[in-house]
C-alpha cells in the first residue's frame, strides 16, 4: 500500500512556517470592493495572509516564491452544503423526484457504518479539494443503531485530506409510521438525536479562529423531524455558541406536505420554531415567494443554492437575484454526490449563472456574483466571513491558483470570466492554512488510487447488506 505523502513542515496549530510568496498572476480578492489585480501577488506566512497586491511580492527572509504566470488567485472555495456519505450511492434514482429518490435511497442508506463514513467522506473532499475547495460543511443526518462513531469518522477524514470542515451533525426523529418518509429503523429518538449533537460539540467543536473543524447543529429538514427536535436543537445550538442549518423549501412535494401536515409553508414553519436568525444557514430554498425572501432578508438569514443537485432532482431554480439583491447572503453548495455525481465545486458557478440566466435574463448574475457567491457568501453563511472567502491580509491563508493558459481557456481576456464560464480550469495550487493541499493539480495529502480502492471495498460491503 503506498504511503501517504506529508504536507510542508507545520507548527502546532498546522501552519506552514516558511513564507510563500504567490506571484505574477492574476488576483482576484473578493474583497468589499472586489479588488483585482492583472499582474499581482499574495503572500502568505503561518497560515495567514500578510500581503496581497499589484506587481511582485515584496522581499521576506526566508521566503519562497511561486511562478504564477498564465494564472488566477482566488480564495478557496466555500462549499456550504453536502452530504459526503452519497458519495456511495451515486448513479441510483436517475429519474426521480426527491420523494422519489428517496424512498429508493433510504433502504440502501440503512446500511451505512462509520467505515464507511470515514471512505466517502475522504474520497470526497479529495475531489472538492480537487475543484478548488478549501472549506466545506457537510450534513449527516443518517445513523443506524450500531453503526459507530460517524462524526469521528468525518473528523479523521477531513485530517487526513487537510481541507477545513464544519460538519453539521443532524438526525432524523419522524420515521414513516409517523408520518415521515425514512423508514423507522433510520430514526432515532429525539433524546438521543440532541444528545448526539451535545457529544458532537463537546468532542469536535473548535470555536477558534484558525479552527480546521467546526460543529454546527443540522435536523435533516422539516418533513423528516419533529416540531420538538427543531426547538430543541435551536436551544442546544445557541446555548453552547454553534451554527443551525436545514434543508427547506427545495421541492413542491415538500411545500404541500408542509401545508397539509403543519398548515403552513415550510419558511413559515421554521419561523413559528424560532429557527430564522445570523446564526442560521439553509439549504435549496428552491421554492421562496417573495414574503419568505423578505422574512430571511429581515432574520439575516443566509442560504445555500444548490443549482445542479436541484436541477437533478427537477425541483427548479432558487430565486438567487431576488435573494441577492434582498441582502441575504447565498453561498453555494454542490448538495449530495447521490444527486450531484459530478461532485465539482468549481462547476456549480458555471451552473448558477446559467440557471439564474434561464430563469432572469441575460443580467439575472455576473461571473463575479457566482465567485463571490462560491467564496464570501459561503463564508457568511458558515459565520467565519472574518477568516475566510477573500484574499485579505489578517485572513486565513487559503488559496486556489487555477491554471488558466491551457487551450481550455485560451482566448478569454478576463480571468474571472475564463474560471466560471470556461471548463474546471486544473489547479496549479491549493494552499488550506498555509499548507499546500494541491500541486499541479495532483492532491499531495492522500493517494487516490487508495482512496478508490477503500471507497470500492466499503461499497461492495454496503451492497451485500441490503
Amino acid at each position: 500500500m503506498p504511503r501517504r505523502r506529508e504536507l510542508a513542515v507545520v507548527d502546532p496549530r498546522g501552519r506552514a512556517r516558511r513564507a510563500l510568496a504567490i506571484e505574477g498572476c492574476a488576483v482576484a480578492t473578493v474583497d468589499g470592493e472586489l479588488t483585482e489585480f492583472t499582474d499581482g501577488h499574495v503572500v502568505l506566512e503561518r497560515g495567514k495572509i500578510v500581503a496581497v497586491g499589484a506587481g511582485p511580492a515584496p522581499a521576506r527572509a526566508g521566503m519562497r516564491r511561486i511562478d504564477g504566470r498564465g494564472c488566477l488567485a482566488t480564495p478557496g472555495l466555500v462549499n456550504v452544503h453536502h452530504h459526503l456519505y452519497q458519495w456511495a450511492t451515486r448513479g441510483l434514482a436517475q429519474s426521480e423526484d426527491l420523494f422519489g429518490w428517496l424512498d429508493e435511497l433510504y433502504p440502501i442508506w440503512a446500511g451505512i457504518d462509520a467505515d464507511l463514513v470515514g471512505d466517502t467522506t475522504a474520497a470526497g473532499l479529495a475531489w472538492l479539494g480537487l475543484s478548488g475547495c478549501t472549506t466545506t460543511a457537510d450534513l449527516h443526518h443518517v445513523f443506524p443503531q450500531g453503526a459507530g462513531d460517524m462524526m469521528a469518522a468525518q473528523v479523521g477524514a477531513a485530517r487526513r485530506i487537510g481541507l477545513r470542515m464544519q460538519i453539521c451533525r443532524g438526525g432524523m426523529d419522524l420515521g414513516r409510521s409517523s408520518g415521515g418518509l425514512a423508514p423507522d429503523s433510520l430514526v432515532e429518538e429525539t433524546g438521543k438525536v440532541i444528545a448526539g449533537m451535545d457529544a458532537a460539540i463537546i468532542d469536535f467543536h473548535d470555536p477558534s479562529p484558525e479552527a480546521m473543524v467546526r460543529v454546527a447543529l443540522a435536523p435533516c429538514s422539516p418533513f423528516s423531524v419533529s416540531a420538538q427536535l427543531m426547538v430543541e436543537t435551536a436551544a442546544l445550538a445557541r446555548s453552547r455558541g454553534v451554527r443551525l442549518h436545514t434543508q427547506l423549501a427545495e421541492s413542491t412535494e415538500e411545500e404541500r406536505y408542509c401545508r397539509a401536515r403543519f398548515g403552513l409553508s415550510p419558511l413559515v414553519y421554521l419561523d413559528r420554531l424560532g429557527w430564522l436568525g445570523d446564526d442560521v444557514w439553509l439549504a435549496h430554498g428552491v421554492h421562496l415567494p417573495d414574503r419568505d425572501i423578505a422574512v430571511l432578508a429581515e432574520a439575516n438569514t443566509s442560504l445555500a443554492h444548490c443549482p445542479s443537485s436541484n436541477a437533478r432532482l427537477g425541483a427548479g431554480i432558487a430565486p438567487v437575484r431576488r435573494m441577492l439583491d434582498a441582502g441575504i447572503p447565498v453561498g453555494l453548495g454542490v448538495g449530495g454526490p447521490a444527486s450531484q455525481e459530478s461532485g465539482l465545486l468549481i462547476e456549480e458557478l458555471r451552473q448558477a449563472v446559467y440557471l439564474a440566466r434561464a430563469q432572469g435574463g441575460p443580467k439575472a448574475l455576473t461571473v463575479r456574483e457566482a465567485l463571490w457567491m462560491a467564496t464570501m457568501g459561503g463564508a457568511h453563511c458558515l459565520g467565519r466571513a472574518g477568516e475566510i472567502g477573500s484574499l485579505e491580509v489578517g485572513k486565513l491563508a487559503d488559496v486556489a491558483l487555477w491554471r488558466l493558459d491551457g487551450l481550455g481557456h485560451s482566448g478569454i481576456a478576463d480571468p474571472v470570466a475564463a474560471l466560471v464560464l470556461g471548463p474546471p480550469a486544473p489547479l496549479a495550487r491549493l494552499i488550506v492554512q498555509g499548507n499546500e493541499v494541491v500541486v499541479d493539480a495532483k492532491l499531495r495529502t492522500a493517494d487516490l488510487g487508495e482512496l478508490s480502492r477503500e471507497l470500492d471495498e466499503s461499497c461492495r460491503r454496503l451492497v451485500a447488506r441490503r
